[in-house]
């Protein structure tokens, strides 16, 4: 802020008033045709001044809207003298006549835009300094500013809209789940650490030195222990936290839709949870969601898409071509463990800069390459005149006609080949599906494409830890007639929604019996006296008359992202962490006084670089 403009501000203090009895009638974005003629008292923040030599226009924001405002020497001659003052993001109330809009000078784009207000009193409430980047929409300061600022961003009116629509979002939750008979019931954040999942952020007890808390990842166990106390249904939208690499759908702090229910079984907790979410679309989108969801199961997504969370808005399936390519002279696919294709129609065109941007977005995934193929022209199945490729020359004439005939591939197309292990084959084909899918303009940005994924594996292979993993937490339930001894060959009573490509919530039934949860850690890894020291209470709880029970939990941050339509979860966040989990606003994390550590019996390796903190 210059010297001129501080001065300026300095100047204009002296014309602050108390608001006083000058409560307002109506917000900024209320008021059209209907109001004319009416009296009104108006509170807001100055977005524009135009001074049109006679008159002075002013577009007064609050967090509903826009109202124009018009400052006449006809209608109030001191009112327009003082209203020369006013600065981008004053604070002021004024009072007023609705009238309508000259011919010619309306705004369809605002609701407001058919009529002004014609003020005869106002009050400055507050100054402002010159803010550090315009309060609007079509302004994009760039997100470190926006966060370092981030009380001026929020009053721009996209995230405004964006924090209201959350505010919507939870409330039809609440709505839904209570007419359900769901209790909403809190769970502590100053829990125990546990083994499985994120690392936890932890918290060092004063009273008990050398023991620590942590911050919940989920309330999973708090819940099951509500549905042994006999409370049946339970609720929270609470808060969890995760100590995790983050990125544009992920915080160290997040909030989720939590749900538990007793003497239920999948359908149940699917049909509850589909019928929640068809609530909120009809709430806070006027859409009807067509019920029950479509279901697909994990190998099938996997087989297909690539991933256990599919986009299904468009198409370009994956296919496995393993068997036709098995005895082909080309030995980075005859030696791999799974090839699979990908054919793009119409994807001739896509150059080889296109192609190479491709090759390199793949090795992201762990892949070395990618193969490709065009069909340049329509003619005898395998002619070397239709392959355009590299590599044409290995493989037979049944050999291409197979593939052509396995991807439906057609003059004009292209196919992407990616070969190895399973996991990498679907994660770089899979990701590159998408990416096709962004840059071919093949994405209805404007649907809601929900699904089921179901029959997940229970377990999975940890190759850092050499050890199985549970797919979802220990808690789950094997499918009936599981052998946990066959950890690979399992399948969990498990669940996802997904809403266009982002998991939307997870959950499963639970193991309510104690001689299958001491199984399950078993099958895990645990010795029986590890499972006692960090489950014992559960263990304990488990055995005393625990009833059939499951749930699930939604991301609440992440349905709001996709409802407004926003690229990231910060945007619907009021007070989100950076990708490096730093607040710019507050300057989080920082050093402590030393004698705050000394009270928790804490010394640090490094000493900070900063007078009097540890």
């Amino acid at each position: 802020m210059g010297a001129e403009a501080r001065d300026l501000q300095d100047e204009h203090q002296k014309y602050i008033e108390d608001l006083g009895d000058f409560t307002r009638t109506h917000s900024c974005g209320e008021l059209d045709v209907s109001h004319i003629g009416l009296e009104v008292r108006l509170e807001g923040w100055v977005q524009f001044r135009r001074d049109h030599g006679g008159l002075i226009f002013v577009d007064l924001r609050d967090r509903a809207g826009l109202t124009q405002a018009v400052f006449s020497p006809e209608e109030a001659e001191e009112e327009h003298r003082r209203a020369g003052i006013l600065r981008a993001e004053y604070v002021i109330a004024l009072r007023g006549l609705v009238r309508a809009r000259p011919e010619g000078m309306t705004n369809p784009a605002l609701s407001t835009g058919e009529i002004e207000v014609l003020v005869r009193e106002w009050k400055l409430l507050n100054t402002s300094k010159t803010p550090p980047f315009p309060i609007e929409d079509r302004i994009d300061p760039g997100e470190s500013l926006r966060l370092q600022y981030r009380y001026l961003d929020l009053r721009r009116p996209r995230m405004a809209a964006n924090l209201v629509l959350r505010h919507r979002v939870a409330q039809s939750v609440r709505r839904y789940l209570d007419e359900a008979g769901f209790l909403e019931i809190e769970t502590p954040f100053l829990t125990r650490s546990t083994p499985e999942g994120a690392r936890d952020f932890l918290v060092p007890s004063r009273v008990n030195r050398g023991d620590f808390y942590a911050l919940p990842q989920s309330p999973q166990i708090f819940k099951q222990l509500l549905m042994i106390s006999g409370l049946e249904r339970y609720f929270q939208i609470v808060r969890c936290f995760r100590d995790e690499d983050l990125r544009s759908d992920r915080q160290p702090e997040f909030t989720q839709i939590d749900i538990e229910m007793s003497f239920a079984d999948e359908a149940q907790v699917m049909r509850l949870a589909e019928g929640m979410v068809a609530r909120v679309l009809k709430d806070v989108r006027g859409k009807d969601l067509a019920l029950p969801l479509p279901r697909v199961s994990y190998a099938q997504a996997m087989a297909d898409y690539g991933s256990d969370k599919p986009d299904t808005r468009f198409g370009l399936l994956l296919k496995d071509v393993t068997d036709i390519v098995r005895a082909s002279s080309f030995r980075l696919f005859s030696a791999a463990s799974v090839v699979k294709g990908l054919r793009v129609p119409g994807g001739e065109n896509l150059t080889r800069k296109e192609i190479d941007d491709f090759t390199e977005f793949v090795k992201i995934y762990g892949a070395q390459g990618l193969a490709w193929v065009k069909l340049r022209q329509a003619g005898a199945s395998g002619s070397d005149g239709q392959w355009q490729s590299p590599i044409t020359k290995f493989f037979s004439a049944d050999e291409k006609s197979a593939l052509q005939d396995r991807l439906e591939l057609q003059s004009g197309d292209i196919a992407f080949f990616q070969a190895g292990e399973p996991d990498m084959v679907n994660a770089a084909l899979g990701n590159l599906r998408i990416k096709l899918g962004e840059h071919l303009g093949l994405i209805d940005k404007n649907a809601l494409n929900l699904l089921w994924v179901t029959d997940f594996p229970l377990f999975e292979y940890d190759g850092e830890e050499k050890r199985y993993v549970a797919c979802h937490h220990p808690f789950t339930s094997p499918a009936p007639g599981s052998d946990l001894r066959q950890p690979d060959r399992t399948f969990a009573r498990a669940y996802d929604m997904v809403l266009n490509g982002t998991e939307l919530g997870g959950g499963s039934i639970r193991n309510h019996r104690a001689a299958m949860q001491r199984e399950m850690f078993d099958a895990l890894g645990f010795s029986r006296e590890a499972a006692e020291e960090q489950f014992g209470f559960l263990m304990q709880a488990l055995e005393m008359g625990a009833p059939p029970h499951g749930g699930i939990a939604f991301g609440l941050d992440r349905l709001v992202m996709l409802l407004a339509g926003a690229d990231s979860i910060r945007d619907v966040i009021a007070f989100p962490k950076t990708q490096k989990a730093t607040c710019l606003l507050t300057g989080a994390p920082a050093g402590v006084e030393g004698g705050q550590l000394r009270e928790l019996g804490i010394k640090l390796l490094e000493a900070r670089e900063k007078t009097g903190t540890l």
